[in-house]
């Protein structure tokens, strides 16, 4: 017996979203690790898994990779949008010990952070807040740079008054000639950001989801409520809020270059994220898994080769 086989009339299946094909997701779960390289036909040809070793390996190769897209993009002479998350958060540490160590100032960047929490309304926490994504990007990165930091003027924050804008302002600096980069980690239900997999209900088509440039007020799933109890809210669900601003698959599927991680290993043989790094990677496009794409964009996405599993139940 299995969730496949006890679904039909449990209190789980009303929770999973409607489009989900879930034999289609359990396959992507049941292979083996070593395979979790082989191509995808859908696989963007500049797109590539990297494995780590160790979340010390994670964090350095993601921080390393950060850095280096603001140095090529500084050489080149280029302005830079980077769609930036709130986790994962230890690679800030190592991108900001790069460009000090290499001297690179980053000047030419113009961040936005992909989501925040909020409330119905989109009304979002103060920056001074220790829970608020703006807070956690000053004491993680724009601080830590100092003299080599983003520009206060070119850091952009998920607020209901500055989301609305970005779209415009990332295709401005685009017409000037810059990049985007998007850095994204992968969400339990394969949310990019917090554009969650329901939000597909809404669009009587895929080309119509991928026009959606945000959201503000996103109501989010229960699933990523709990997932954020786990991993930021040292499991105190109540103190998790249930909205947040978002950008939507509009702004992250027009990266020129995507960094993705994934680190969801809680240690003890416990981890949140196989299944949808699996799931990311061989689901094929479907705007009920929105992490679906990023594998159809250039990048890399780097993750913890113990999610690869093999995930099977190991009560052990």
């Amino acid at each position: 017996m299995n969730l496949l086989s006890t679904l039909k009339g449990s209190l789980f299946e009303a929770l999973l979203p409607a489009g989900w094909d879930l034999t289609r997701i359990d396959q992507c779960a049941s292979e083996t690790p070593e395979r979790i390289f082989d191509r995808q036909q859908h696989w963007h040809e500049r797109f590539q898994p990297v494995g780590c070793a160790s979340l010390a390996d994670f964090d350095t190769y993601l921080g390393h990779e950060i850095a280096l897209q603001i140095k090529l993009a500084r050489d080149r002479g280029e302005k830079l949008a980077m769609i930036l998350p709130v986790g994962p958060m230890g690679m800030y540490r190592w991108t900001v010990f790069f460009l000090r160590s290499w001297g690179v100032k980053a000047d030419h960047v113009y961040g936005f952070n992909m989501d925040e929490w909020s409330d119905a309304e989109g009304n979002t926490l103060p920056a001074s807040n220790s829970g608020s994504f703006q807070y956690g990007m000053e004491q993680a990165l724009y601080g830590p740079l100092g003299e080599f930091t983003i520009p206060e003027g070119q850091r952009n924050f998920a607020t209901k008054e500055k989301l609305p804008q970005f779209a415009e302002q990332i295709s401005d600096l685009k017409a000037q000639g810059a990049k985007l980069i998007v850095v994204y980690g992968i969400g339990r239900v394969f949310h990019i950001a917090f554009w969650e997999p329901h939000f597909a209900a809404e669009f009587h088509n895929e080309a119509e989801w991928g026009k959606q440039t945000h959201r503000v007020g996103a109501n989010l799933h229960p699933l990523t409520v709990e997932q954020n109890a786990l991993t930021s809210f040292k499991s105190r669900t109540t103190l998790v809020p249930c909205y947040a601003n978002t950008i939507g698959p509009g702004l992250f599927l027009q990266a020129d270059y995507a960094i993705g991680g994934a680190d969801g290993v809680m240690g003890r043989g416990m981890m949140w994220q196989g299944m949808s790094l699996w799931t990311t990677l061989r689901y094929g496009k479907s705007p009920w898994v929105p992490s679906s794409y990023m594998p159809t964009l250039p990048g890399k996405l780097f993750f913890l080769q113990e999610l690869a599993g093999p995930l099977t139940a190991d009560l052990n």
